[in-house]
Parts: structure tokens; sequence; C-alpha cells
């Protein structure tokens, strides 16, 4: 096995495509493991919807990025206290959903260091109970990865309000995560203990009888390209929004005017039909919002640029353009 040094990047976007770029380019004959730390981000399940997974409001308060994934399962949140691993190999069909393969070494290397770790379910890892790590697979072709967390000194809070959706009703036909109950492993070590020391610790089980591991080295024109991958696709609202399933959005407040029901069917990302309901007055047609909202990206931006032409505020009489737009996403 050959370890992938990431160069100490902590932009999740570029960190996943060094991962699918490595998965599809590499040499197949042998396998690798990479490993990684995320700035404040929320990576989000292949078959996810985003916006039913996040807390969008601490979101952008906090300057989360959120990123999709290639693989299955549920949404992750990543900080600086948080390493990632991610093994690839030659895709084996006994290997694919035998998550013990891949994580019985790691949960090892925590026994190790004094973590009375264990695999827990089919993709778990726990320490007393409680979750310190999620994982999850993807094949591509002939190869496949097996990825997961390692909750190592995260902040937690951070953890539980960044993946607590918005109060409203969302019909949704993506996959939605199960919250468990989580657990640092650094409460489990000495403080003495920083991420790098972990990292080593790991690396060290991981690799053993050497110092350091044997690289994998990546030329310039690989990080050309993994850093054209991040660009095209992993920065991209089409691919972290816009490849949400199909999901039916409605949100009710009451205003000064009276109670608003606002409803949208959103596929692909973009809006394809909005109705409002209500005990309100208007003076002014609300079909003309309704065609408005219809055909556009599902971004509060486009929602606000969609409501400002039509004067969305003489139509809902004493509701603002924001108030409209925080009911609406």
């Amino acid at each position: 096995m050959l370890f992938i040094d990431n160069k100490g990047n902590l932009d999740a976007s570029l960190n996943l495509a060094l991962e699918e770029y490595c998965l599809l380019n590499l040499p197949i004959d042998e396998s690798y493991l990479l490993f990684y730390v995320n700035a404040p981000s929320i990576i989000i399940g292949k078959h996810q919807n985003t916006l039913e997974e996040i807390d969008t409001d601490f979101v952008k308060e906090r300057d989360i990025r959120v990123v999709r994934r290639i693989s299955g399962g549920g949404a992750v949140y990543h900080d600086l206290g948080n390493l990632n691993f991610s093994f690839i190999k030659r895709f084996d069909p006994k290997h694919f959903n035998n998550y013990r393969e891949f994580t019985g070494p790691v949960v090892a290397a925590l026994n190790e260091l004094g973590v009375r770790a264990e695999l827990s379910g089919r993709n778990d890892i726990l320490v007393e109970g409680r979750k310190v790590s999620g994982n999850a697979q993807a094949v591509r072709r002939d190869r496949m990865v097996s990825h997961g967390t390692l909750l190592f000194r995260s902040e937690l809070e951070d953890v539980v309000h960044a993946l607590k959706p918005k109060p409203g009703k969302m019909i949704s036909k993506g996959i939605q995560s199960i919250r468990s109950r989580v657990v640092n492993i650094g409460d489990f070590l000495p403080a003495t203990v920083d991420m790098e020391a972990f990292r080593s610790a790991l690396l060290t089980h991981l690799f053993p009888g050497t110092s350091t591991p044997p690289i994998q080295q990546l030329s310039d024109a690989d990080w050309t390209k993994v850093t054209a991958l991040a660009d095209s696709k992993y920065r991209t609202w089409d691919w972290n929004f816009g490849e949400s399933p199909a999901f039916n959005l409605q949100r009710v407040q009451r205003f000064a005017i009276g109670e608003l029901d606002a409803r949208l069917m959103v596929e692909q990302g973009h809006v394809k039909n909005a109705k409002f309901y209500g005990d309100f007055f208007s003076k002014r047609d609300i079909g003309d919002l309704e065609k408005a909202l219809s055909g556009i990206r599902y971004h509060p931006d486009d929602v606000r640029e969609a409501a400002c032409a039509v004067h969305a505020e003489e139509i809902f009489e004493g509701v603002g353009i924001d108030e409209l737009v925080k009911l609406l996403y």
C-alpha cells in the first residue's frame, strides 16, 4: 500500500477531487491510503437532498462549505478536528459493503492507542457506544474507494447545528441521514496528543516497520488535473445542490396580511412549479410571482431576483423581499 500526500490542503472541494482523481487514474495494481483534514464543511452523500440535511442559515453565517461526495450514505460534518481516511484499491465484489476489511486496521490502530473502538452495525466505529467514525464506499469500473471520518477533537456543537435542517415541511426522494450520538476520540487520549501526533500514530500502525510510509508521487500535471476537477465539479452549485433528488417544499408563516402557505416543486435543482395559498388579501395577481419563480435555479439569489422582477412586495403587501426569500429558502 502507498500513501498519498495531500500537501496539507484543507479545502474540501480539492480533497474530494484528489480522492476521485486518484481513484480513477492511479495504477490499480497497487492499493492506496489518503489522509486529509478539511476546514469546516458539510459533506453530502451522493443520493441526498442537500437542503434537507443542513441548516442553511448556520452554514452561511459560519461560512461552511457544502460539498457532495461520490459515495452514498449520510451527511457528515468536517472541521480541523476531524481526520478523514480513504482506502483505494482494485474492486472485488467480496470487499464491497464489507467495511470490516477497511475499518479493521483503523479499529486496531485506535485500540493500540488505548482507545477501545469497535465496528458496529454495517459501517460505524464506536467507542463506549458512541460514534466516532462513519464510512461509505463507491465503485468506479474496476476500482473502489472506502472512506470514513475520525472525530478526533471536532467541535461537536457545530456538528449538531450544521446538520440540523431549518424547520419546514419537505417531502423528498433523497436518502436522509440518521443522526447518531457522537464523541471525540481525543476525549479518550491525553490532552497532549494533537492531530499531528494522532495522524502519525495511525500511519505507524497502518504502515508497520517503516519510519515513513511509502509515498505515491503526484506530478505537477496530476495536481493541475485535480484542481481542474475541483473547479469543474466539486466547487459548482450544479453538483453540490443541483444534483439533489426531486422534492416538494411547503413553508407556512403568518404575516400581518395573513397566513402565507408557499409550495414549491423542485427537480434537478430548479423550481418546476410554485404555488401560494393562504387567507391573505392581495391587490395583485399572485400568478405573476408563481410564473416568475417557475424554471429558476433553486438558490436564494435567483429567488430574490425573480421576486424583485415582479415586485413581490406589492403582491404580498407588508412582506418584504428578504422575508419572502427566507420563507422560500
